[in-house]
């Protein structure tokens, strides 16, 4: 079955970095498009980046362009989101979501002083 887990989260400073990964299972990870979303409290959840299955392709929500990248190693079956300059507002869980209908569990990131 898919599975997708996310990990490096936490906390961090204001203009701070973090990187997150999207380990993924039970499906042809090299030839899927992948993406990360996030929902911050009583806010909808979003799209923040996708990229395509050979990595070639890839789109940002205009409030994280610059700043974050989106990437994937498909010899590990991982995906990641390398974020930069992180604010306040960056602060939410953030999900990876792949075929149109497979979650991850999440993993928060907190950018506070």
């Amino acid at each position: 079955q898919v599975q997708l887990v996310e990990s490096g989260g936490g906390l961090v400073q204001p203009g701070g970095s973090l990187r997150l990964s999207c380990a993924a299972s039970g499906f042809t990870f090299s030839t899927t498009a992948m993406s990360w979303y996030r929902q911050a409290p009583e806010k909808e959840r979003e799209l923040v980046a996708a990229i395509s299955g050979a990595g070639t392709i890839t789109n940002y929500a205009d409030s994280v362009k610059g700043r974050f990248t989106i990437s994937r190693d498909n010899a590990k079956n991982t995906a990641y989101l390398q974020m930069n300059s992180l604010k306040p507002e960056d602060t939410a869980v953030y999900y990876c979501k792949t075929m149109g209908k497979y979650w991850g569990q999440g993993t928060q990131v907190t950018v506070s002083s």
